[in-house]
């Protein structure tokens, strides 16, 4: 077997070093044209190639290893190779309370915070049996910020996917609205990322002044920009060859391993459970479930930026919704469960105001105590176990949580699409060119926080 392999001149500072191992010669390469490399192997009269694609590189999205078995430059067999994050968030989150929880989970899948926060929190909610005593502003919130989220998840599976196949124009404009959806992030949750913004039973805290007319403005503004994404690719002959018929995996194969998201409905299955399985409200709101009939990488780009038109429009219903909740309470009333939602920044940007502290500490003796037993060592949740998935930008998102009465999770287990969808590696990428592995793999979309949970 061979890693990768090259000539064996010593002269050459970039020769490869060749070694004997159970497996046979290993050749290590530090920087050879593919010539080189393969006319290195004739000479041995090997035609197999193996080589490790990562799990640092530039194009296998974060610490991803693809093993991959060529014969000259077509793939033969591709494989995943995961578990380099080493992030043990599951664990961790056995040795928190369920509030704190919400602080190791939005960790996971770092580009969409939101859903992971949220999915996580119906299940407690759930387990709690408090669904229908959510506020309505709460849900509409919670809408609102996983649409945002929606539309700054896409935006980066397009701009790096662009970036990695040589179109940096749609890099470059995808971060630079991308950044817009962060400002407003920032503006309502205090946090760029990793928010733990939706808390069991509502949400951190109200919508600050003068939010809705800045999100107004960014949809505006968005409205004009996301036609340059059209007009960049969907008709572009060079974008399109690099797409088009590459990474195809049919409804069957879909549906045979678990792929849920963009990928599934490029095969024209409407699989949404957002319109399937309605939560936090989804139900009131207009949209379509986009979906694309070439089940490829190019049919998962098409619907990638139909979604983000559909996700404006909900956004839009959520500011008018939320024009008409002005005062309304975002967390539940229940104070044995409620994480206080009158929380207010300090003018350092930086933990609880001075009024804020001065409020909690003015009450009575009762109700001190009960927030310092509330923020230390929470609420009990009774034993039981729920599973909720919602419709996260990479397809089905859950969590499985399971609680044994007390006030930490017992166990908390998530279903990524990353996970799940990286199945897919295989029967997309082998067959086809090296090149086109580096864009199945962009069209899956995989976030390796939520594969190495």
């Amino acid at each position: 077997m061979v890693s990768t392999s090259s000539t064996n001149e010593t002269s050459d500072p970039y020769a490869a070093t060749e070694s004997e191992t159970t497996e046979g010669k290993v050749y290590t390469v530090t920087g050879q044209d593919w010539d080189t490399i393969v006319s290195g192997i004739a000479e041995d009269h090997d035609d197999k190639v193996v080589v490790n694609m990562g799990p640092q590189h530039p194009s296998t999205h974060g610490v991803l290893r693809l093993i991959l078995e060529l014969e000259g430059e077509t793939v033969t067999e591709a494989r995943c190779g995961i578990g380099y994050l080493h992030t043990g968030i599951e664990k961790n989150m056995e040795f928190r309370s369920w509030t704190q929880g919400v602080t190791f989970c939005t960790r996971m899948d770092y580009l969409s915070p939101f859903y992971n926060e949220m999915t996580y929190v119906l299940g407690v909610e759930r387990l709690l049996d408090i669904e229908d005593q959510i506020p309505e502003k709460a849900q509409v919130m919670r809408v609102l910020l996983m649409e945002l989220n929606r539309i700054s998840s896409h935006l980066v599976c397009i701009a790096t996917g662009g970036m990695e196949i040589g179109a940096l124009t749609v890099m470059t404009i995808g971060f630079r609205e991308r950044e817009l959806v962060l400002d407003l992030f920032e503006l309502i949750t205090g946090l760029r990322m990793n928010h733990a913004f939706i808390r069991p039973g509502g949400v951190a805290q109200d919508m600050p002044a003068g939010a809705l007319d800045e999100i107004r403005d960014f949809v505006a503004l968005f409205k004009k920009r996301l036609p340059e994404y059209a007009d960049l690719c969907n008709a572009n002959p060079i974008f399109k060859a690099r797409l088009e018929g590459v990474g195809h995996l049919d409804l069957a194969g879909c549906l045979a391993l678990g792929i849920t998201g963009p990928p599934l409905r490029s095969t024209g299955y409407p699989w949404d459970l957002r319109k399937m399985q309605p939560y936090s409200g989804y139900e009131d709101y207009d949209f379509e479930v986009q979906t694309w009939d070439t089940a490829d990488s190019y049919g998962r780009f098409r619907v990638r930026l139909n979604e983000m038109h559909e996700s404006l429009k909900i956004v839009e219903q959520c500011v008018e919704r939320l024009a008409g909740l002005e005062g309304a309470p975002v967390m539940v009333a229940d104070k044995k469960i409620a994480w206080p939602s009158q929380l207010a920044i300090g003018s350092d940007g930086m933990g609880n105001s001075l009024d804020h502290i001065k409020h909690i500490m003015g009450e009575s003796m009762e109700g001190l105590i009960h927030h310092f037993k509330l923020v230390t060592e929470g609420f009990r949740v009774p034993a039981g176990q729920a599973y909720v998935p919602i419709e996260s930008p990479r397809g089905e998102l859950g969590a499985h949580v399971v609680s044994d009465g007390g006030t930490k999770p017992f166990r908390a287990h998530f279903r990524d699409p990353s996970f799940t969808n990286l199945q897919a590696t295989s029967v997309m990428s082998e067959g086809g060119m090296v090149a086109d592995v580096i864009v199945a793999i962009a069209s899956i979309d995989p976030v390796m926080g939520g594969v190495d949970r």
